[in-house]
């Protein structure tokens, strides 16, 4: 049992200790470092908090007076006294809200900035994480952590600046003017003990409720990336008739959002029911006190509304810090999933002071690579491999043999385990990433388009490129009258990831970006495996142009595909079986033999 206590008494530190850790992440976004205008718009708003929180203390005293004036006065003095008391009431209530919108409005562009900024390095972020880090996370649970942090830091901004600590320096102006007007310690004394059993019950219940309401968000997230993820495979759940199995999925996991948030209702009932219990009983008491005291003539009616007044202004703030500190700790823990995400480490970095990559030919060298995705499982052992500048060289090997891997080194989305991979003699773990990836073009073996023109789509190979540089790649990669015949021409909309063109025209379009990039290298990775045979044809012939006067790295599985490379190199369980030409290794009657015997075969099949 004590094991247990323990273990709990650690998780509520770990809780307490994350969520100060997150507000000290938000708080430079209240004062933001170097930034006048800013800062200014800080302090006045604060002046603006202040100036309400006063104005709005004077008006049940002004309300006070007038009910006594009207009590006390005859007519004459009526019109004199509360008449002008009543108006003065008035001009308050008007001021304290003005004051109130003139705070919203300064600090709005505090917290929109925030907003931005931390979108920015939140989306920043995400980009710089590894391949490893992005084929693992969901993506439709990641938006939906980045949304609900982004919010809450909304949220904790607008509120803890504009709630907790006003609500506080409300609740003393209140004590301060009650015992000022009635000279009884008794009234400030109720109101603090019903104050300290109101955040005694709100923040128990409200720590219970945040645990419910992160089983919600669990919940939440995984029928969200469910819904997304379906959505994405829209044509994969056509195929083998899936709709309802699909549908059953997700309700399953909207059945599970569905209790957790039944829950989450049922608790938060209970909690307003509690504090409206505990309002009402420190209520009444302050108003029975006060009206003992008009009975007795210590107190006039003006001061019964007074107090009154009083406990209903104390009121408001009370039940709005139940809702405040409920949806502050909620935006915590929404936050911290942001913020936990935010302090996700780069797996490949750049290294400090790296220079930009110098490309004098393109040549590239593999020297005794080793690589593995997890320890227990090598992918490459001990690979060499020479590309000497401005010539063709293609990684050929059955399935498993570690060809894409290459790909993915070179372009550094993972880091060799031991070796080095060398552009022009500079070890790439050297350079800087962006000058890495600025000398690289990728032709994969699916092309993802984004859901825009196919003009948007070619342009994104360079940007400023003009329309006649777009033009000009797409006629080099012999699309350009293709896009001619659509209707709409380059606007024409290419749908989700490109869906709405054929394998070839995806092809196409991704040859043409890649060639308005104008790379020195040029990697294929199966960039025609997906091909029919005439489509591949086609497609080769564009590709070739594109490599044109470049150091070309062709992974291929399809062997006619490279038999004219300049070498060719075999791979198979990650190691270097052969390297030749196409003739060469042809009259070896080795590994390269075999498979292209094997190709040629199923071809004539």
């Amino acid at each position: 049992m004590s094991d247990k206590k323990q273990s709990g008494n650690s998780g509520q530190k770990s809780e307490k200790q994350a969520a100060w850790n997150t507000t000290k992440r938000v708080a430079p976004f209240v004062w933001p470092a170097g930034d006048f205008d800013l800062r200014a718009r800080v302090v006045l708003a604060m002046l603006a908090l202040v100036g309400s929180k006063f104005i709005a203390i004077l008006a049940p005293i002004l309300q006070a007076w007038a009910v006594d004036d009207l009590a006390e006065a005859g007519v004459s003095d009526f019109v004199l006294g509360a008449v002008g008391l009543t108006i003065a009431y008035g001009i308050a209530r008007i001021a304290t809200n003005g004051f109130q919108q003139l705070r919203d409005a300064l600090f709005a562009k505090v917290a929109q900035r925030a907003l931005r900024r931390l979108a920015l390095e939140t989306f920043e972020h995400i980009h710089k994480l590894s391949m490893r880090y992005h084929i693992t996370r969901k993506t439709g649970g990641l938006s939906r952590i980045i949304e609900r942090g982004v919010k809450g830091v909304e949220f904790l901004l607008r509120y803890l600046v504009f709630s907790t600590g006003p609500l506080i320096l409300e609740l003393v102006f209140i004590s301060a003017a009650i015992f000022w007007k009635l000279q009884d310690w008794r009234y400030v004394g109720i109101i603090f003990i019903t104050i300290v059993f109101y955040v005694w019950f709100t923040f128990a219940i409200t720590e219970w409720r945040v645990k419910l309401r992160r089983k919600m968000n669990e919940q939440d997230t995984d029928a969200n990336q469910k819904a997304i993820d379906s959505l994405l495979n829209f044509e994969t759940v056509k195929y083998f008739n899936a709709e309802k199995r699909e549908a059953a999925r997700y309700d399953q996991s909207m059945e599970g959002y569905e209790a957790a948030a039944l829950k989450t209702s049922y608790s938060l009932a209970f909690l307003n029911f509690g504090q409206a219990v505990l309002i009402t009983l420190g209520l009444v008491g302050v108003m029975w006190l006060a009206a003992v005291g008009v009975q007795s003539g210590e107190l006039t009616v003006g001061d019964f509304v007074l107090v009154n007044a009083y406990m209903i202004q104390i009121t408001m703030p009370l039940n709005f810090l139940g809702t405040v500190y409920r949806e502050i700790r909620q935006a915590l823990v929404d936050m911290r999933q942001m913020f936990d995400l935010l302090e996700e480490p780069a797996e490949v970095t750049d290294k400090p002071g790296a220079p930009a990559l110098s490309v004098k030919g393109g040549g590239v060298t593999l020297s005794n690579v080793r690589f593995s995705y997890e320890k227990e499982r090598p992918i490459l052992h001990d690979v060499s491999i020479d590309v000497p500048a401005g010539q063709t060289v293609a990684i050929v090997g059955p399935s498993g043999s570690g060809k894409s891997t290459i790909g993915r080194l070179l372009f550094r989305f993972y880091d060799v385990t031991d070796g080095a991979v060398c552009i022009d003699g500079q070890d790439i773990r050297d350079i800087t990433q962006e000058s890495l990836h600025q000398a690289i073009g990728v032709v994969p073996q699916d092309t993802v388009l984004f859901n825009d023109t196919i003009f948007y789509n070619i342009a994104y190979g360079r940007e400023n490129a003009t329309r006649g540089d777009v033009i000009q790649a797409a006629k080099d990669a012999q699309i350009h009258d293709f896009i001619m015949s659509l209707p709409d021409a380059y606007e024409s909309l290419v749908g989700e990831r490109g869906l709405k063109l054929s394998g070839g025209e995806k092809q196409r379009v991704g040859i043409a970006r890649t060639l308005l990039k104008d790379p020195p290298i040029l990697l294929l990775d199966e960039a025609t495996s997906a091909l029919d045979s005439e489509t591949e044809h086609e497609i080769q012939d564009a590709l070739e142009r594109a490599g044109e006067g470049r150091t070309v790295m062709i992974i291929a599985h399809r062997l006619s595909t490279v038999s004219n490379a300049d070498k060719i190199v075999v791979l198979e369980n990650g190691l270097l079986v052969e390297t030749g030409t196409h003739a060469e290794l042809l009259k070896r009657k080795g590994r390269y033999s075999d498979l292209w015997s094997l190709q040629r075969s199923e071809d004539a099949a």
